[in-house]
């Protein structure tokens, strides 16, 4: 049953399996798109709106200012509603198209001569009580200046009942569905006066959408409903008043043109001339350009006769809102760009968007499109990991979040449309982490798997010995001159990622079985077996007098032994046209003199080699792949084996050593010495090797050339050189510059 369950939930099922969870899960949490996700997606376009912000045009709109400068000059707000008239008046006068106010004015005037009295009545003398009584009252008079003019003033939906409605002064009609049945309903109003109500050319909602009570301020209603009737909002409003238009037309899912698949939904609101899109719910993305002073007119100038003439100018023909910027009025919102501005400006930059056309819009289409490319970036991810390897995953992935998010930039740059890119790009990260991780972890396993299983072998030499003379498993050890081999597979992790644990065994097998034989066939020891490496050393426990040579023999058959295995296709990589095809191995030999014997406890050791020089040989090994040399060895084995084709390599920096190491790529054996190529490559080589140390830039150039010429098998062992040749000439240069 344990072998049917290892088959069947095999590494590459088993990393399919879990991806796609992680698939599926990240792909239903997006299409049920819980607040959160919301909140994720309206940052990402904030962030969009920062780099690109809509640039301010002067526009027929103006905001009088209730600035702490006119407080100063007036007085304490809230002002007497004689002032009030007085600046309707004025701005009348003046030729504005339309007068908002963005305030409620829900409250008798406290300032006017009836509420004095009835404050009064009972400790002020008949006299002073009968003059108040005479005298007019201050929102009566407001409500005449407002009847004779384009006046607009607000109401404000609430969250308890109120018992009001606000009056409507605009004709509504629509086109499809009624939005009166599937808009969220207010469930009451705050509305002005009722006679400042009756005498205003326009009445509109001042609140924000309810989606954003709680932060910044990114969509402006254009219509509300109570659940049966529909009413204007103080932009929609502004903008009719201001063309002198008698109602507007709300188009829905349904009307002609337009699309009724799905649920009910707001399209646009046409205004006279002007037609809006909108979301679902009737609302307008804002789209904001930083605030601008141009946009304010302090209220104080609107008082000062002196300044008349010039104030023209900036009222004629203007769409004027009335708001307040001080902060104790505590009319301050933050918007998409970081700033905070009074509440009126958001009106303000709502009718500019109008008027100008330039608008935002999350097409109904967009969350569809958004959860396809969330499944479809994450699918992609799984069928690539097999077929790639986690690189190549990791570098399609990055690919594709990039198109994603440069498609968002540019339908948000060029087309005004808002798609998110941000959470399919986190669903591609997720499960290719989820993969990549599993897929690790597995590997690791394996390779410990691997590694136990090989570390139970020893040398037949070694098991003889210890059969013949018993009394050697003792723990201790002596001092030897031995000489130590270190072999690695190269691109290990990319070949096992593409094998099943029992298909790695016999790669393993393969592979180490012959490679082993070569050492062992010249006399060697294998130490251990680490996972895709070999351990081996020579003149222990059987001594060897030439174990250099012994160990350079070794190491060229055992390079001869792979070529030959992938000529004949031995692990079956091109028959199976799997990604890595060949099989290439690193080895380094060093010469020293070391610690051997069995080391361990009484109850379990291992005949095995410490010291410096078995530390330096696995430091040549791993720098056979920056050299460029599949078999590197130190200058003392090189010294105890001379009749072998060397090439000096340089000094070379190892880690944990304190001074560099010469090496020499051992090239083949005394036949290859002795022959005329390679003592012409070698006369060539040290002519470099001299040129280098005096810097001889132009010789070492003319003499690197040339052998690259004579061996154009070793390119990657000479393109080193070329870049030590750019290194030394760079430093060079700055010396030659210090000077």
């Amino acid at each position: 049953m344990r072998l049917f369950l290892k088959t069947l939930f095999s590494k590459r099922i088993l990393v399919a399996v879990v991806a796609c969870i992680v698939l599926a899960f990240m792909t239903g949490l997006r299409f049920e798109d819980p607040g959160f996700l919301k909140a994720m997606r309206e940052l990402t376009f904030d962030y969009y709106q920062r780099l690109k912000p809509r640039d301010y045009e002067p526009a027929p709109v103006r905001i009088v200012d209730i600035d702490e400068a006119s407080i100063a000059e007036i007085g304490q707000w809230p002002w007497p509603r004689t002032k009030l008239a007085e600046m309707v008046q004025i701005l009348t006068d003046l030729g504005a198209a339309a007068i908002v106010f963005d305030m409620v004015f829900s409250e008798p005037d406290r300032t006017s001569p009836a509420q004095l009295r009835d404050t009064l009545e009972k400790t002020a003398p008949d006299d002073l009580l009968a003059t108040l009584s005479s005298l007019p009252d201050h929102d009566t008079q407001f409500a005449a200046v407002l009847a004779e003019a384009p006046a607009v003033i607000g109401f404000a939906v609430a969250s308890h009942s109120t018992g009001t409605l606000p009056r409507r002064t605009a004709g509504m009609s629509y086109a499809g569905e009624n939005p009166a049945d599937f808009l969220v309903p207010f469930p009451a109003a705050v509305a002005s006066l009722d006679i400042l109500q009756k005498n205003a050319a326009g009445i509109g909602s001042i609140s924000i959408s309810r989606d954003d009570q709680e932060g910044v301020v990114r969509r402006v209603p254009l219509i509300v409903s109570d659940g049966q009737s529909l009413f204007p909002s103080l932009t929609t409003e502004a903008l009719r008043i201001a063309q002198g238009a008698k109602g507007l037309i709300v188009r829905a899912t349904g009307a002609s043109n337009e699309a009724a698949a799905g649920d009910p939904a707001v399209t646009a609101v046409k205004i006279g001339a002007y037609e809006t899109p909108t979301t679902g719910s009737g609302e307008l993305w804002l789209y904001y350009t930083p605030d601008h002073p141009d946009r304010y007119l302090s209220a104080k100038k609107v008082f000062a006769s002196a300044d008349r003439a010039d104030l023209a100018s900036n009222v004629e023909g203007q769409i004027v809102l009335v708001g307040a910027s001080a902060a104790g009025l505590r009319d301050i919102r933050a918007t998409s760009l970081g700033e905070l501005v009074p509440g009126v400006s958001i009106h303000a930059q709502a009718l500019e968007q109008m008027l100008f056309e330039q608008f935002l819009s999350r097409p109904d289409w967009a969350n569809g499109l958004e959860v396809i490319a969330t499944f479809a970036v994450g699918a992609i991810v799984i069928l690539a990991l097999p077929a790639l390897g986690s690189l190549g995953t990791a570098i399609l992935a990055a690919v594709i979040v990039s198109g994603l998010v440069g498609g968002s930039l540019y339908l948000f740059w060029y087309e005004g449309l808002l798609i998110d890119p941000l959470y399919p790009a986190v669903t591609s990260f997720l499960v290719f982490a989820a993969s990549s991780s599993l897929l690790f972890f597995l590997t690791e396993r394996e390779k410990k798997f691997v590694r136990q299983a090989f570390s139970q072998y020893l040398s037949p030499d070694l098991v003889t010995q210890l059969e013949q003379t018993p009394d050697q498993l003792t723990l201790g050890g002596e001092i030897r001159p031995m000489t130590i081999l270190f072999m690695d597979i190269r691109g290990f992790t990319p070949i096992s990622e593409q094998l099943t644990p029992k298909e790695l065994v016999s790669f393993l097998n393969t592979l180490l079985s012959p490679l082993s034989d070569a050492i062992q066939a010249e006399g060697g020891t294998i130490d251990k077996y680490i996972g895709d490496s070999i351990m081996a050393f020579w003149n222990a426990p059987l001594s060897i007098p030439d174990h250099a040579e012994k160990a350079c023999r070794a190491g060229l058959t055992m390079l001869k032994v792979v070529d030959k295995l992938n000529d004949r296709d031995a692990f079956g990589f091109k028959a199976r046209n799997l990604k890595a095809q060949t099989v290439r191995i690193g080895i380094g030999l060093n010469s020293g003199e070391v610690c051997v014997g069995n080391m361990g406890s009484a109850r379990r050791f291992n005949y095995s080699v410490i010291g410096d020089a078995v530390n330096i040989a696995s430091r040549i090994e791993s720098s056979c792949k920056a050299v460029g040399a599949e078999l590197l060895v130190s200058e003392d084995t090189r010294n105890e084996a001379p009749d072998f084709a060397y090439l000096e390599a340089g000094e070379i920096p190892l880690k944990g050593k304190s001074e560099p190491v010469k090496l020499y790529a051992l090239l083949g054996d005394t036949a290859l010495k002795n022959s005329k190529e390679f003592k012409e490559l070698q006369g060539v080589h040290s002519r470099l090797m001299l040129a280098i140390k005096n810097s001889q830039f132009q010789d070492a150039h003319s003499a690197l050339e040339t052998a690259q010429l004579l061996a154009p098998s070793l390119m990657d062992f000479y393109g080193r050189f070329e870049d030590i040749l750019r290194d030394l000439e760079a430093a060079h240069g700055e010396s030659s510059a210090a000077q």
